[in-house]
């Protein structure tokens, strides 16, 4: 595809703090439907700022966000979030039920009741989420059956773009591997994936393409099949090494 048909696209995208530190430095990258991405990079180097900016959950200090070539300032937050989902490491369910808050979004977005329930259970036997489930609140939740949760959540509302930060972080292998096999019906479906993610497993295994940020930069941005897996997990280490030390 083309670069006036990528279906996100960003254009020297700058986000830097109140204070004064940079974030972002520069960002420029198109993503196609459907297309796979992993984010990777050292901690603070950037991954979950990106994902933030690309959900709006903050706004860029400069540069421009497309989606399906609409300018970012032309669509509503709301509008946009519908579209583009974000999951994050921690998420909250607001005092519902886990029933009530997967079905909250579908709600919103005006599907039949009838569909809503198709659309739940259909996710909840793809990721293994057992019924019993939709009863629980969010105290009754481990920390890893909580991000479960919100993946189901976001998986249900089958949106253009979903973002996905870490997402495996808190499941064990099984879970892990289950998640991944969903993201890949979804994928088919036509949703695009993004996800910031340590395991460079799951990046070389499950993503087709790869954005390295280190410090902010975009780095590298390369088909995973052209990636020399060896180096870069060299890299990301010694990079982690580097901030241990600067910190200590």
């Amino acid at each position: 595809m083309n670069k006036q048909g990528h279906q996100l696209r960003l254009e020297k995208v700058n986000q830097t703090t109140r204070l004064g530190t940079d974030l972002l430095t520069n960002i420029s990258f198109g993503v196609d439907r459907a297309e796979k991405v992993a984010i990777i990079g050292p901690s603070g180097a950037g991954k979950t700022s990106l994902l933030r900016v690309l959900n709006r959950l903050t706004s860029p200090s400069s540069g421009s966000i497309y989606l399906e070539k609409r300018h970012y300032r032309e669509i509503s937050v709301l509008e946009w979030r519908r579209e583009v989902t974000l999951v994050l490491q921690e998420s909250k369910l607001l005092g519902m039920s886990v029933g009530e808050a997967i079905a909250y979004p579908l709600q919103l977005r005006g599907l039949r009741q009838a569909e809503i329930s198709e659309r739940i259970s259909y996710w909840m036997e793809k990721l293994h989420v057992p019924q019993d489930w939709l009863s629980r609140t969010e105290l009754q939740l481990s920390v890893g059956q909580r991000q479960l949760v919100a993946i189901a959540r976001a998986v249900a509302i089958e949106p253009k773009v979903l973002l996905l930060d870490e997402p495996t972080s808190a499941l064990d292998s099984a879970k892990g591997d289950r998640l991944l096999k969903a993201l890949q019906l979804l994928a088919d479906k036509g949703t695009t994936i993004l996800m910031a993610n340590h395991q460079l497993d799951i990046a070389r295994d499950f993503c087709t393409r790869v954005l390295q940020l280190q410090s902010g930069f975009l780095v590298a941005d390369v088909p995973s099949k052209e990636v020399d897996w060896g180096r870069l997990r060299e890299s990301l280490v010694a990079a982690e090494v580097r901030e241990t030390e600067e910190w200590s």
